[in-house]
């Protein structure tokens, strides 16, 4: 499941594979978006804090989830 759209319908399906397989890739899809505006906002010289507000997470978590990417 690729289509963005295609992956959201799916999502809630009455039959269980169909739905679960659509929200793993809705995860997978979550974590690569969420990835890209970290390094986006680090690059436009957003601090860790300021991230965590807009994330909705303490300031702690996301810098463990993020600096291993050099962020």
């Amino acid at each position: 499941m690729s289509d963005a759209t295609a992956v959201a319908a799916a999502a809630s399906s009455k039959d269980p594979a169909v739905g679960l397989a659509a929200v793993s890739s809705l995860r997978g899809l979550l974590e690569s978006l969420e990835e890209l505006q970290v390094g986006n906002a680090r690059d436009q010289g957003w601090s860790w804090q300021q991230i965590a507000e807009a994330l909705h997470v303490s300031r702690q978590a996301v810098h463990k989830k993020y600096r291993r990417f050099g962020f």
